[in-house]
């Protein structure tokens, strides 16, 4: 079972946090707990002590003489380094303090009292496919970074990469979600090997959720997304089909 630990100085929001966990936990049948829900660094430590891969919300300006959440989070991936770390903050502009300590933060979660139990809730249902995505081998997954956050996604989710408007960026599509990253589709063809293939100069396509192809105007469909096929492309698929295409 996972286990979730809660610090922050305001009991409202505390409290907050920790009926929309429990709620979704129970909707969700996720094997979790809220374990403990603490106002202070030093309270939060103690109860975590013997914890292993646990989740952590984390107030980033806790009222707290030794502990704020930084230094907090720096403690915590010592004792926990497969831990997640998750921070509540009322100011947007703290983010980037996380590279200052070294910290690898899974989210960020903004104080405002009607949007901070749906975020938290959004929060964990990531997480947790994050967690059970992560006992699958290494070789399965796909990791990048996107903003402040490194993702690990399940190769069997990913259904095409393309280019995106942004200079050297590419756009990773699951079903459910887009995620843009630094990257280049090159690199990513050779990387992702024959599970994938170039259909287009902007496109890269996992090959086994190729769906309908229309040769004659040079399309395919993946997931209900349309992609390009160019020339080359057309070649590739025939090659990777035996010329079925």
């Amino acid at each position: 079972m996972i286990e979730i630990y809660l610090c922050d100085d305001e009991d409202a929001v505390r409290d907050q946090i920790r009926t929309a966990l429990e709620w979704k936990i129970f909707v969700e049948n996720y094997d979790m707990r809220v374990a403990y829900s603490a106002h202070g660094g030093e309270e939060l430590l103690e109860a975590a002590k013997d914890c292993q891969q646990g989740v952590y919300f984390l107030d980033v300006d806790l009222k707290d003489r030794d502990w704020d959440g930084f230094r907090l989070g720096q403690e915590l991936r010592r004792r926990d380094p497969r831990g997640t770390l998750v921070y509540i903050t009322g100011y947007g502009d703290l983010v980037w303090r996380t590279f200052q300590y070294h910290l690898e933060a899974f989210d960020y979660i903004v104080k405002e009292p009607e949007q901070i139990g749906a975020s938290a809730s959004r929060c964990l249902e990531e997480i947790h496919t994050r967690l059970l995505a992560g006992r699958q081998a290494p070789a399965e997954m796909f990791t990048l970074r996107t903003g402040e956050m490194v993702r690990h996604v399940p190769l069997r989710d990913i259904l095409f990469f393309e280019t995106a408007s942004a200079p050297h960026h590419v756009v990773l599509h699951t079903a459910s979600s887009q995620m843009d990253f630094l990257g280049s589709l090159n690199a990513l063809e050779v990387q992702l090997g024959d599970s994938f293939v170039r259909t287009h100069r902007a496109y890269l396509v996992a090959a086994d959720k190729i769906e309908a192809v229309d040769l004659k105007h040079s399309r395919l469909w993946t997931g209900g997304h349309e992609c390009l096929l160019s020339r080359a492309g057309k070649a590739a698929l025939r090659r990777k089909t035996g010329g079925s295409q």
